[in-house]
C-alpha cells in the first residue's frame, strides 16, 4: 500500500488508543457481546461525514476499498464489510458530539506535525520570531441554523397528530387487556380536522374553534389512558416516552389558547423530535427556522470549529 495515502496519513495522525479508553467507559459491563473498536466506529463516520455517504453506500464503499479499511483498522485487506447498515445507527448514538469536537481539535492542532520544521538554535531571535507568528490573522465568527427536516408545525395539525397517536395507544390498551373500546369520536376530529385543512381562508374566530374542538378530542384521550393506568394497567415503554411528549404538547397548547397567545417555553414543534425549537432567524422567506442553532468560526487557513450548537435559541 501507498504509504502517501491520504487515508494513511490522517489514521497515522489520529490516536486512537488516547480515544479507545474514553470510548470503552461507555461500556463498564463485562457481559454481553464485544463492541466494535473506536477506531471503526470512528473512522467509519468520518468517513461517511467526508464523503456524504448513505449508510448502505458506506458499506459497500469500505469493502471495496483497502484504503479505507485500513483506516478502520482492519488488519488486512478482506472482501466482507466489518459491519452492516445498521451498526452505523449504534455508532452514532454512542460517539458523542463532544468526542468529534476534541478528534476535530487534535487535528487542527497538529496540522503542521508533517512539516519539517528546522530546530530552534536558542537565540532571542527565534524567541521574536515565535512572537510575531502569535497572530494568525482574522477569525469569522457567525451563527446559523441547520434546519431540520420536518413538516412546517402548525397548531391543529399537531394536536391532530398527537390525537392519533392517543387512539392507537388506546386501541393496543383495549386489545391487550380485552377491554371495551371507549367512544373515541375518532370520525368526528378527522372530519373536524379536514375541514379546516382544506379551507382556504383561516379567521382567527375558525382557528381558535377549530383548536378548542382538538384540544377536546385530546383531552378526552388522556382521560382514557390515565384511568386505564389508574385501573393498573400499564404501557410499554415506547409508548410512555410518546405519551409524556404528547402531555406537555396538550399543556403549552392549552396554555396559549387560554391565554391568548403564540409562543411559550420549550415549545414541542414535532412529536417525532420533540427537542427542535423554532429558531427566529428574520429572514423575508423563512423568518422562522427549526433545527440546531450554532456557531460556527473560521480561521484565516480556511478551518472551520463549531463553537456553540444547541436546539435552544441563545443570543
Amino acid at each position: 500500500m501507498n504509504p502517501d495515502n491520504r487515508w494513511i496519513k490522517l489514521a497515522d495522525r489520529i490516536p486512537w488508543d488516547e480515544f479507545e479508553v474514553k470510548y470503552a467507559k461507555l461500556f463498564p459491563s463485562d457481559t454481553g457481546n464485544v463492541a466494535k473498536p473506536l477506531r471503526m466506529a470512528l473512522g467509519a463516520l468520518i468517513i461517511q461525514t467526508k464523503f456524504q455517504y448513505s449508510d448502505r453506500e458506506l458499506v459497500e464503499q469500505i469493502a471495496e476499498n483497502p484504503y479505507l479499511q485500513y483506516f478502520i483498522g482492519l488488519p488486512g485487506y478482506q472482501e466482507d464489510a466489518p459491519f452492516d447498515a445498521s451498526t452505523l445507527v449504534l455508532f452514532r448514538k454512542r460517539i458523542s458530539a463532544e468526542m468529534l469536537m476534541e478528534v476535530n481539535e487534535y487535528l487542527l492542532a497538529h496540522k503542521d506535525d508533517d512539516n519539517n520544521t528546522p530546530p530552534s538554535s536558542g537565540n532571542s531571535d527565534d524567541n521574536d520570531a515565535l512572537k510575531e507568528d502569535t497572530n494568525k490573522g482574522t477569525l469569522t465568527l457567525d451563527a446559523t441554523c441547520a434546519p431540520a427536516n420536518v413538516r412546517y408545525p402548525q397548531d391543529i395539525s399537531l394536536l391532530n397528530e398527537a390525537r392519533e397517536k392517543l387512539e392507537t395507544i388506546i386501541y393496543r390498551f383495549c386489545k391487550s387487556y380485552s377491554l371495551p373500546l371507549p367512544r373515541r369520536y375518532r370520525k368526528r376530529a378527522r372530519k373536524d380536522y379536514l375541514a379546516f385543512a382544506k379551507s382556504k381562508k383561516h379567521s382567527a374566530k375558525k382557528i381558535r374553534k377549530a383548536l378548542r374542538k382538538q384540544l377536546g378530542y385530546v383531552a378526552r384521550d388522556i382521560g382514557y389512558l390515565e384511568k386505564f393506568m389508574s385501573d393498573g394497567y400499564a404501557m410499554i415503554d415506547k409508548e410512555i416516552s410518546l405519551y409524556l411528549i404528547i402531555i406537555t404538547l396538550y399543556e403549552q397548547q392549552k396554555y396559549m389558547y387560554d391565554n391568548k397567545v403564540h409562543s411559550v417555553e420549550h415549545r414541542i414543534v414535532s412529536i417525532s423530535q420533540p427537542w427542535l425549537r423554532p429558531i427566529v432567524r428574520g429572514k423575508v422567506k423563512a423568518p422562522v427556522e427549526f433545527g440546531a442553532k450554532f456557531d460556527l468560526s473560521l480561521d484565516s487557513e480556511g478551518y472551520g470549529r463549531i463553537e456553540k450548537i444547541s436546539f435552544e435559541a441563545y443570543n
